[in-house]
């Protein structure tokens, strides 16, 4: 049986057993592929764009990626060209056209041409450029620098933080003030110990072990008292005084006493409140619009939120009104209109009023929906509703999930394929068989597999001993105990000589041949410079290859 490799989570499985589950990100024009300890790029055809030479290589950012070379880093543009000598001791990605680099232990920023703009002479590990300007420290001391590298605030601060909302933190005789984009001190320096960005015009400050707000001003819009606060939310912050919570609007006002054990953030204009160990909510103006006396509870969304007493569960609206009766072993959250429910491991879903418009105990089993529809059981025969819980597919098969557009489907132990409207697209007629997958399905028939597409045409005769399902457009099989790969013709593109393979993944995929293992791409082209003893290695040793792509 053919084994798959799971790159993305670095060990071995097979389909013999096993399952396969990797990461693919979109827009795949450039691969990155690690064979050993060396990677190397190449494009989505398959063609090399640098080889197999780097010891680290990142993902693409803005038309560069960082490699890294005898312990120094560099850049590659997407032709594979190195736009700058392979020296630094450290690169970051380029961000709005910049990149940070690091040199004999100082910093500075480099253009997509390699130039290096800002010069490498900042003692400081750069961040990122806020609002046009980045905080960088020389001689000890703390200044700004605009994207040419100019100064423009002077180095004098002790310490200096991004700039939020127009203004920055900065340290200076072990006090705290804030500076606006030309330098100028626009919050007096003060004993704080701590002082946060500002976010919605407030900030958070700490004085003696106790905290609170401030605003642009540096007015202190709450008396510093606090032992613990949330951030803003809609509005609103939970403020903690003597192990209680409460909230405080951004004037500083507190909109409800300090008397909860426990509060949440505000969303869509509620809050979830504890007291006692249970649970209520209250809106914006701190009313409790809803009874403190649920055991748990989930926030609301859309209007809704799932809420639990004595081990059952409901759905209450935002003036709290059940719109369920609270009698369910679980209820998930609402998608597309509806919500699963279960009671006594029997499933059905309700809609958006509470309704069962798929009753707990008319199936048997109830699946979640997939492309719109979900599989029921009854009596031992499967079928399938659609989303107002019609049966559009009579219960009187053994079925799968659909996929593509098409379900397999099992009856009289003859396997075919029917389509959301239960229409039999491809004729009972296979042994066995298996999903959809980039347009085509294995099918089995006396003993022999082949490849069906989705209107039933077989693109290869079933003429083989195993398969596997296709990854990148190729697929596995085998004949006599020998593997290759035929593409999405049919047409057998590498030759099938191999002792065991592995799927395709990010254009590469590891085969074993006369006791060694070894690496191919798509072209069949066979990566020996790689190669290992298969008796030297096992099953997880396979983790040495990586496949990452932009």
């Amino acid at each position: 049986m053919v084994k798959k490799i799971l790159l993305s989570a670095l060990l071995v499985i097979g389909i013999n057993g096993y399952s396969q589950s990797q990461t693919t990100e979109k827009n795949e024009s450039i691969i990155r592929q690690k064979i050993g300890d060396k990677w190397r790029f190449v494009d989505k055809t398959g063609k090399e764009i640098t080889p197999f030479k780097y010891d680290i290589a990142s993902k693409f950012s803005e038309g560069f990626a960082t490699v890294r070379l005898n312990n120094k880093w560099g850049f590659v543009d997407e032709t594979g060209k190195e736009i700058t000598p392979i020296k630094y001791d450290s690169v970051e990605n380029f961000s709005e056209g910049l990149a940070n680099v690091k040199l004999k232990g100082r910093y500075g920023f480099i253009d997509k041409t390699g130039k290096e703009v800002i010069p490498v002479k900042y003692e400081n590990r750069f961040m990122t450029f806020k609002e046009g300007l980045i905080a960088a420290e020389l001689k000890g001391k703390y200044g700004f620098l605009d994207r040419t590298g100019k100064v423009v605030i002077p180095f004098k601060y002790d310490i200096a933080l991004d700039f939020h909302e127009g203004l920055a933190r900065v340290k200076l005789n072990g006090k705290w003030g804030f500076i606006n984009k030309e330098g100028e001190l626009v919050i007096p320096f003060k004993s704080y110990e701590s002082v946060e960005d500002f976010a919605g015009g407030v900030a958070g400050v700490q004085l003696k072990g106790k905290k609170g707000f401030i605003d642009k001003t540096g007015k202190e819009i709450t008396p510093i008292k606090y032992d613990r606060y949330w951030d803003f939310k809609e509005g609103f912050a939970g403020v903690s005084l003597n192990d209680k919570w409460g909230f405080i609007d951004q004037t500083g006002k507190e909109v409800t006493p300090i008397k909860y054990d426990h509060v949440r953030d505000f969303s869509n204009g509620v809050a979830g409140v504890k007291l006692n160990g249970k649970l209520g909510f209250i809106d914006n103006t701190g009313q409790e619009i809803i009874p403190i006396k649920y055991d748990d509870g989930s926030d609301f969304s859309e209007g809704l939120a799932r809420v639990e007493l004595n081990d059952k569960w409901g759905v209450i609206d935002k003036t709290g009104k059940e719109i369920t009766p609270l009698k369910y072993d679980h209820v998930s959250d609402f998608s597309k209109g509806l919500a699963r429910v279960s009671l006594n491991w029997k499933h059905g879903f309700i809609d958006r009023t509470g309704k069962e418009i798929i009753p707990i105990n008319k199936y048997d089993e109830i699946e979640d929906f997939v492309e719109g529809l979900a599989r029921v059981k009854l009596n031992g025969q499967y079928g399938f509703i659609d989303e107002t819980g019609k049966e559009v597919i009579p219960l009187k098969y053994s079925a799968w999930d659909f996929s593509d557009g098409l379900a397999m489907v099992e009856s009289n132990l003859k396997r075919g394929y029917i389509d959301r409207t239960g229409k039999v697209i491809i004729p009972f007629k296979y042994d066995f068989g298996y999903s959809f997958y980039e347009g085509f399905a294995r099918v089995e028939l006396n003993g022999k597999w082949g490849f069906i597409d989705k209107t039933g045409k077989e693109i290869t005769s079933l003429k083989y001993d195993d398969a596997s399902d296709f990854y990148e457009g190729l697929a596995a099989v085998r004949v006599k105990g020998k593997w290759g790969f035929i593409d999405n013709k049919g047409e057998e593109v590498i030759p099938i000589k191999y002792d065991k393979v592995y799927d395709f993944s990010k254009g590469l995929a590891n085969v074993e041949l006369n006791g060694k293992s070894l690496y191919i791409d798509k072209t069949g082209k066979e990566f020996w410079e790689f190669a290992t003893d298969v008796k030297e290695s096992s099953r997880d040793d396979h983790k040495h290859m990586t496949i990452y792509v932009r």
